[in-house]
C-alpha cells in the first residue's frame, strides 16, 4: 500500500498543502474548523506514525526544548540533569540546543523547536529583552527562563539570589579584614552579571569602603577573561588583597593565572568564586565558593513549565518567579585574617 503524502492529506481535507504544513508545524493562522479537518485527515490516512498523529490531535508531543548559551559551562549540564530528571518522571523527552550566546542562533533554535512541535521551552536566553521569543508566544508555547530575567514578556523565571550570594562573599572578605577587594564581573547586561556586581557594591558601601575602578574587572563569563583580568590586577602598583570571581569558568581562568604568576592563594591573596566547582574542595588551599543547587534549579524550572503545559487556560496564570538563595561554603583559601 502506498504511503500517504502531505498532498493526500490536503486533498482529503480539501485545503492547500501550505495549510496542512501550517497545522503540522503549529504555525497558526488556520481556522479551527479547517485545522480539525486536517487533523482528522492525518489520523484517517495514517500520514505519520499513529502515536505522532494522536499527539497532534491532542496537541502535545511530550517533548520540551531546552536552550543554553554554553554547554561547556558546568552550571548548565547540572541544570539540565535537574530538568531531565523531572521530565523523565512525567514521560517527557528533552531536546537540547546551545546558542553559544548568539541571538541569531537562538532565533533559529526557537523556530526549529516550533517546527518540531515542542510542548514547552526552558531557556537561558542570549538577550534578556526577549523579542526573539515572540514566535513561541504567538504559538502559545509555554516558556520558563532560567538565570535570566525577560523584560518584554511575563515569562515564568527561576533565578539564583545573585545579589545575596555576592554580598555574602564580599562581606566575608571584609570581615577577614580586606579592604582592597577586586571583582571579576560577568556581562552587566545579564541578570547574574548585574546582580552579582550590585552585591559587591552593597557589601563595600555598608563597610564604608570606596569602590576602586582599578579593582573592577569586566569579564564575559568565560575562562579567558578570568585569566586576563587576574593578570591585570597583578600588574597594579597597589594590588588587591582579595579577588571575587563571579562565575565558575572565570574562576578557573583566574586560578590558572594565579598559579602562573606565583601569586599565592591564602598567603598573598584571598579568593572566592561564585558557583562551587567540583575541584574547589580538593585543590590546595581548598577554595571558598558561593554554592547553589543547580539540579534544583532545573527541577523547579520543569515544574513551572509542566504547570503551564497541563493547564488549558495557560495564559491566564500570572507570571511566577522562584528565587533560590545560595550558600557561602567557607574553606581555607579565604580564611587568612588581614585585620
Amino acid at each position: 500500500m502506498k504511503k500517504p503524502t502531505i498532498h493526500d492529506v490536503a486533498n482529503k481535507a480539501n485545503v492547500s498543502v501550505a495549510t496542512v504544513s501550517r497545522v503540522i508545524n503549529k504555525l497558526g493562522g488556520v481556522k479551527p474548523n479547517t485545522e480539525h479537518d486536517i487533523l482528522k485527515a492525518i489520523e484517517e490516512l495514517n500520514y505519520v506514525r499513529s502515536a505522532v498523529a494522536r499527539s497532534m490531535v491532542r496537541k502535545e508531543t511530550k517533548t520540551i526544548g531546552v536552550i543554553v548559551p554554553d554547554i561547556l559551562n558546568p552550571f548548565f549540564p547540572e541544570v539540565l540533569a535537574g530538568v531531565e530528571k523531572m521530565a523523565n518522571e512525567r514521560n517527557y523527552f528533552t531536546l537540547l540546543s546551545s546558542s553559544h550566546g548568539s541571538l541569531e542562533a537562538e532565533k533559529q533554535i526557537i523556530q526549529h523547536f516550533i517546527e518540531r512541535g515542542v510542548d514547552g521551552v526552558i531557556l537561558t536566553t542570549a538577550n534578556e529583552e526577549g523579542s526573539q521569543l515572540k514566535p513561541l508566544i504567538d504559538a502559545h508555547i509555554p516558556i520558563v527562563a532560567i538565570d535570566r530575567e525577560i523584560t518584554k514578556y511575563p515569562v515564568d523565571t527561576v533565578l539564583t539570589g545573585n545579589r545575596e550570594g555576592s554580598y555574602q562573599a564580599v562581606k566575608h572578605l571584609i570581615e577577614l579584614g580586606h579592604r582592597d577587594i577586586a571583582i571579576i564581573t560577568g556581562p552587566l547586561d545579564t541578570t547574574p552579571g548585574r546582580e552579582r556586581y550590585k552585591g559587591y557594591q552593597q557589601a563595600l558601601k555598608e563597610a564604608g569602603i570606596q569602590v576602586k575602578d582599578d579593582f573592577i574587572g569586566y569579564g564575559n563569563f568565560m575562562e579567558n577573561s578570568g585569566y586576563a583580568l587576574t593578570n591585570r590586577f597583578y600588574r597594579l602598583e597597589h594590588k588587591p588583597t582579595a579577588i571575587f570571581s563571579c562565575n565558575n569558568l572565570m574562576s578557573m581562568g583566574a586560578l590558572k593565572a594565579l598559579r602562573n604568576l606565583g601569586w599565592r592563594v591564602s598567603e598573598e591573596v584571598s579568593f572566592i568564586g561564585f558557583d562551587d566547582i567540583e575541584i574547589a574542595a580538593f585543590i590546595y588551599p581548598p577554595l571558598t565558593m558561593v554554592s547553589r543547587s543547580n539540579m534544583s534549579l532545573g527541577n523547579k524550572a520543569f515544574q513551572l513549565l509542566h504547570d503551564r503545559m497541563s493547564d488549558k487556560n495557560v495564559e491566564a496564570l500570572p507570571k511566577r518567579e522562584i528565587i533560590s538563595i545560595p550558600e557561602l561554603v567557607i574553606r581555607e583559601a579565604s580564611k587568612q585574617d588581614y585585620k
